[in-house]
């Protein structure tokens, strides 16, 4: 049954604007902004005092992982999941990111076809979540990706399929696109296990520029956009030129591939949030140290770039890339607007763009997601407080009164559980060190 709301006295932001007024839901729409929702309202409607309060869009998360379900090493992520599991326990991971004001979400890649499987449900209604665009298993070259020497040289193997030869690549795509992914994803820079001199700052691209004009090529031609995981300039620069259609990271560009991204406008997702959370807690979950820095650098060195970007009017956007011990579901999706007040200069409404229509494009539904205005889609967050004043809010979650997706008012009342103790399901360690004589009798 769909509702009749109307959300009064609520600051209402969108489109970097924020004004206090009245908003009419009806039918899965907003119906009326400012007197129109007051005159458009009847008897039936419910009321919600917005007083206090600020109104924003839903939050669109471009960067996630609902599948993994926070491992804490590629090792659990391989070798610890089982398909059918796994859909079963991202059915309630996406419950908790919708309750969190993330009403739609990227699911860039894939563990086995959970993404598939578990957008489908949603839209069918079987398991209450946010709306879901989804990739399946990442194309990645033996050399690429974050594995390391975990990736086999062919076949599949936890969230990536290798592919070697051009024949690979157009089978994969269109074995993907027969599957029913929204979008194709490419590791096309990945960690070398042995970095050499010749290597510059960030990962090592691991495509050729030719062989990335063909994924674009082969699954455009199929109607299926393309994204791609860029951590150096170069690989950077080259998905651009090859004409992809969302870039992840963006790490490290020079004034080559800022100059392709520009050119081609190719959306950036920059996903600070990861790096970020190691960088200020990563004492607290026994982090190696050493990446701190590495990170620390990376969002200094990456912002300067990514800034001019956004300028010269690349559009940006937010993603938390939740799914990993360090970036929990439900927890860090707001986070990525903090950093992009702190470290890339735009103001508190600016972040709040990039967080909400800025990523309606994933799904195709540039003139109907994103903003509070009549006709759009009802995605909204009723949230304690003033957003404009203070981003961080977002981030308690006691502030957050009220979310709605599609007009349906989001049920929170029924507690879901924070973790699960399935067998085999996680890894354990002997310790985070090595107990030598001398650490072990040092005083």
């Amino acid at each position: 049954m769909n509702s009749v709301y109307l959300i009064n006295n609520a600051k209402v932001i969108s489109a970097g604007v924020q004004r206090v007024t009245s908003v009419l839901i009806r039918s899965g729409r907003i119906v009326g902004v400012g007197e129109k929702a007051v005159s458009g309202s009847s008897e039936q409607a419910i009321l919600i005092d917005g007083s206090g309060c600020s109104l924003i869009p839903g939050l669109i998360d471009a960067h996630c992982h609902i599948s993994f379900d926070l491992p804490k090493s590629n090792d659990e992520l391989f070798f610890h999941r089982r398909p059918g599991l796994a859909a079963v326990v991202a059915s309630v991971n996406a419950q908790k990111v919708l309750r969190a004001g993330v009403t739609s979400f990227f699911d860039a890649d894939c563990i086995f076809d959970v993404g598939i499987d578990l957008r489908d449900a949603i839209e069918a209604g079987v398991v209450p979540g946010p709306r879901m665009a989804t990739g399946g298993n990442v194309l990645i070259t033996s050399v690429g990706g974050t594995a390391g020497r975990l990736l086999p040289n062919s076949g599949k193997l936890g969230y990536a399929v290798i592919v070697q030869t051009a024949e690979e690549i157009v089978r994969e795509i269109r074995s993907q696109v027969k599957a029913g992914c929204d979008w194709i994803k490419v590791h096309v820079s990945g960690l070398p296990v042995r970095r050499t001199p010749m290597h510059n700052a960030g990962e090592i691209q691991a495509w050729t520029l030719d062989e990335l004009r063909l994924v674009c090529d082969t699954a455009h031609a199929l109607g299926v956009p393309v994204v791609g995981h860029c951590r150096n300039a170069s690989s950077t620069r080259d998905a651009a030129l090859a004409g992809f259609d969302m870039i992840l990271h963006a790490s490290y560009m020079d004034e080559e591939a800022l100059e392709a991204v520009i050119d081609k406008r190719v959306s950036l997702v920059p996903t600070f949030t990861f790096l970020a959370n190691l960088i200020d807690f990563g004492d607290k979950v026994g982090s190696d140290p050493a990446l701190q820095n590495i990170f620390r650098s990376e969002i200094a060195q990456s912002s300067v770039m990514i800034r001019r970007a956004y300028e010269a009017g690349v559009p940006l956007m937010c993603g938390s890339e939740s799914g990993f011990s360090l970036t929990p579901y439900g927890d860090w999706h707001y986070r990525e607007m903090e950093l992009f007040v702190d470290h890339l200069g735009l103001t508190p409404l600016e972040a709040i763009m990039c967080a909400t229509e800025a990523g309606a494009g994933i799904f195709g539904l540039q003139s109907e997601l994103g903003r509070i205005e009549e006709n759009y889609i009802a995605d909204l967050v009723l949230v304690e407080g003033d957003l404009e004043a203070d981003i961080n809010l977002l981030g308690q979650k006691d502030n957050i009164r009220a979310v709605f997706k599609a007009g349906q008012l989001v049920n929170t009342d029924q507690p879901l559980p924070e973790d699960w103790n399935i067998p085999g399901w996680r890894t354990g360690q002997y310790s985070s060190d090595i107990l030598t004589y001398d650490l072990a009798h040092k005083k």
